[in-house]
């Protein structure tokens, strides 16, 4: 798996994920689990939505 997510992606990810999970718990629904899968995105920093479209938030290093 090639990396295909930048540090801004991961983190907005991140906290929707943590927020999908607290909404779920707040009322007591097992659709906040859906919660996972952002989370799980940003930890890997792989997102297999983006492989179809060649997609990348991931910022290149400058070649010299």
């Amino acid at each position: 798996m090639k990396r295909n997510m930048g540090s801004a992606d991961r983190v907005i990810r991140g906290i929707l994920g943590v927020a999908i999970l607290a909404a779920g718990y707040y009322y007591k629904n097992w659709f906040g689990l859906i919660g996972l899968i952002p989370l799980a995105t940003a930890f890997i920093s792989w997102c297999p939505a983006y492989l179809p479209f060649r997609f990348s938030t991931r910022r290149t290093p400058a070649k010299s």
